[in-house]
């Protein structure tokens, strides 16, 4: 059994990797955290969770379950994920980081600090979305330049960052596999008379609505025809059981910065 710190443990992802874990046959929760304040500190953190009593009280201090735990999961803030990682250097453990909205800073700081643990960092857990990179890269190096390209991402009005880190990491394996530079050609927002689509643009468009958990279309266009792949998450479980998983792998690893797609071997 392998033994799972969670972080954010009373948040929206926390609470489902907590319910998971506790019915894992192969992971045991050792510790959940929460923010210092936070309300749901002392309390038991499957009451919280609404899974049932698991025994494990959420505590408001990460390095005092780093001798117990064997690898963190993550799903929490930049500036939280930051300094849980330092603390997993420290104690030289594994991590699995699922938060987005870093600033370009904050990634730089995070690739640094991962050399020297094993960490996966992916902005999307699922299997089924992180065999979708695969296969979006290959679609637009073979349609060409002749296809626009578009991303289109939903999610629940609660959302705090946009657009997602999925549709980012979308539009950077779509820029790398036809040679664009992202930060060129990336546009976020239309309006006004903007004139011609120009050649090479890359549109990334976000929309806020509801209890959405998270849809992601990537479209190619060209005239006379266009081509859709969409990829809807019905569960929040679905990134929860990915990062698991990798959770499950990562443990396993040297120290090094992997994404879903090592875990999932599609590399």
């Amino acid at each position: 059994m392998i033994k799972v710190v969670i972080t954010g443990a009373a948040g929206r992802m926390g609470s489902r990797l907590v319910s998971l874990v506790k019915d894992s046959a192969f992971l045991t929760l050792a510790g959940a955290v929460e923010g210092k304040g936070h309300h749901a500190v002392g309390e038991d953190s499957g009451e919280v969770a609404g899974c049932g009593r698991t025994g494990v009280p959420i505590v408001d201090d990460l390095s005092s379950l780093m001798e117990r735990g064997e690898v963190v999961v993550d799903f929490t803030t930049p500036a939280a994920t930051l300094g849980h990682l330092k603390i997993v250097a420290q104690h030289r453990r594994g991590i699995v980081v699922g938060t987005t909205g870093f600033s370009s800073s904050e990634l730089d700081e995070l690739r640094s600090v991962s050399k020297q643990i094993p960490c996966v960092f992916s902005p999307n857990m699922s299997v089924g979305v992180n065999v979708i990179y695969k296969v979006i890269a290959e679609m637009a190096k073979t349609l060409g330049e002749d296809y626009d390209i578009e991303v289109i991402e939903a999610h629940h009005r609660l959302k705090k960052d946009a657009p997602s880190g999925t549709a980012l990491k979308m539009a950077e394996v779509l820029a790398r596999a036809v040679n664009r530079d992202l930060g060129q050609v990336g546009v976020y927002a239309r309006k006004g008379l903007i004139g011609e689509r120009k050649r090479g643009e890359i549109g990334i468009q976000t929309i806020r609505a509801g209890d959405i958990v998270g849809d992601h279309t990537v479209m190619f266009g060209t005239m006379g025809e266009r081509i859709e792949l969409t990829h809807r998450a019905s569960s929040r479980d679905t990134f929860a059981r990915g990062a698991l998983r990798a959770a499950r792998w990562v443990v396993k690893q040297p120290p090094g910065l992997y994404d879903m797609l090592d875990v999932l071997s599609l590399k």
